[in-house]
């Protein structure tokens, strides 16, 4: 039942975030005087609707997204009222356009930044002393399992070689056979260089050093570089790394002052980590097929708002709300990010073409020219279809992969 709540929120969290896009359109569409027509929710059979002056405000049976309809977003509309002709969206100048065409975008990073904000001073940002490296703090586990699979301990798996070594929770592992262990990455990489077998391990604990002896187990473990490659036999030692030193909090909570100082942070970090993602889409495509062929699932595929959905029940049911605001959060930038790239029909298209014509248009003066005019929609259709039809396969492909293998984080 929780994890029932959990979706029904999450998805009404973001219908009520598209629905906010939309309305980012109507009221900058309407300061400048166009004509907005009609403002829905969801799409689909018209379930309730009243009109105020000019406009039409309503709610559709299929909660999926809304619209806003401007009179004369191109110049090619043909279903413009004479009398509506001055008042066309393309008839205004390309900055009015601009911001009417953003605001969709611009809400979504508002809805983002309000909740990291909120987030930082009531839930915490995520510590910055886990952006640099961390020494090898470890965790001692009970045994070491063999396979690949990542599972609990089960009656018959060898008990780890820390434990019969000695190693306590909270060690620092210095050196394995005399080589220097700087941070946590460079721990499993020199144990999974090694062959199984005696080895020397110094450590520290409580400010004093010492060494230990252990006899490294043989596991099945995929490729660190490549985590769908097939699994190989490794040396194990039998810990968990830890992401961050004992008694380092995980997340730091802030005044309403600092808050808007870690928010900056947090956006900045954030807006590299979408562009890196969204540069990887392609990559992840195979991946997305593995998964819903039967292979396993990787968890840094991309997801859908099915997907995401799933995940916002998830954290409900184990009581993660840091997760849930999270995922609000990474979904909003995404949808603000994506919506502004330069292609139809997002609207970051119609900014690019609006732009395109105003340079076009500067550069034939300056040339003593004739002005062009508007650019022909009609024959950037195949452009848009392709775009469509790419981005369609894709909304498929990843929601099919959520509903047959998706992605879970506390079930792993």
């Amino acid at each position: 039942m929780a994890n029932l709540l959990g979706m029904v929120l999450f998805a009404l969290a973001i219908l009520i975030s598209v629905s906010l896009h939309e309305a980012g359109h109507l009221l900058t569409a309407k300061a400048f005087g166009m004509k907005v027509t009609r403002y829905f929710v969801g799409f689909g059979p018209t379930l309730w609707s009243f009109r105020r002056g000019e406009t039409e405000y309503g709610l559709k049976g299929i909660p999926l997204g809304g619209f806003c309809k401007i009179v004369g977003m191109t110049p090619q509309d043909d279903d413009i009222e004479p009398a509506d002709q001055p008042r066309a969206m393309w008839r205004y100048p390309v900055w009015k356009r601009t911001i009417v065409m953003s605001a969709g975008s611009i809400t979504h990073f508002g809805l983002a930044l309000v909740a990291i904000w909120l987030a930082a001073m009531f839930m915490g940002l995520p510590n910055k002393a886990l952006e640099g490296p961390v020494p090898a703090y470890v965790k001692v586990t009970n045994c070491v399992v063999t396979s690949e699979t990542q599972r609990d301990c089960q009656a018959g798996d060898p008990v780890s070689p820390a434990k019969q070594a000695g190693l306590r929770d909270d060690d620092k592992i210095l050196a394995i056979n005399g080589t220097t262990v700087a941070t946590n990455l460079d721990l499993i990489k020199q144990i999974r260089a090694l062959p199984p077998g005696p080895a020397t391990i110094r450590y520290e604990r409580d400010g004093v050093t010492g060494e230990v002896h252990a006899d490294l187990a043989a596991v099945q473990r995929r490729p660190l570089d490549n985590p769908q490659g097939d699994p190989t036999t490794v040396s194990a030692l039998g810990v968990e790394i830890m992401a961050l030193p004992p008694g380092v909090p995980m997340v730091v909570k802030y005044g309403p002052v600092d808050a808007l100082g870690a928010t900056t942070d947090y956006t900045g970090k954030l807006a590299v980590g979408t562009y890196e993602s969204m540069k990887r889409i392609p990559q992840k495509v195979p991946a997305l097929w593995t998964a819903i062929t039967g292979g396993e699932r990787a968890i840094d595929t991309p997801i859908s708002v099915v997907g995401a959905t799933r995940l916002g029940g998830e954290a409900v049911q184990h009581n993660a709300w840091e997760l849930f605001v999270s995922l609000f959060i990474g979904l909003n930038f995404f949808i603000g990010v994506f919506n502004l790239l330069p292609l139809l029909p997002l609207d970051g298209g119609h900014i690019a073409i609006s732009w395109f014509e105003r340079v076009r248009s500067w550069l034939y003066a300056r040339l003593r020219r004739p002005d062009p005019g508007r650019v022909d929609y009609l024959k950037l259709m195949p452009i848009t279809y392709a775009v469509i039809l790419i981005g369609g396969a894709f909304t498929l492909l990843t929601i099919t992969a959520d509903v047959v293998n998706p992605i879970t984080i506390f079930s792993r």
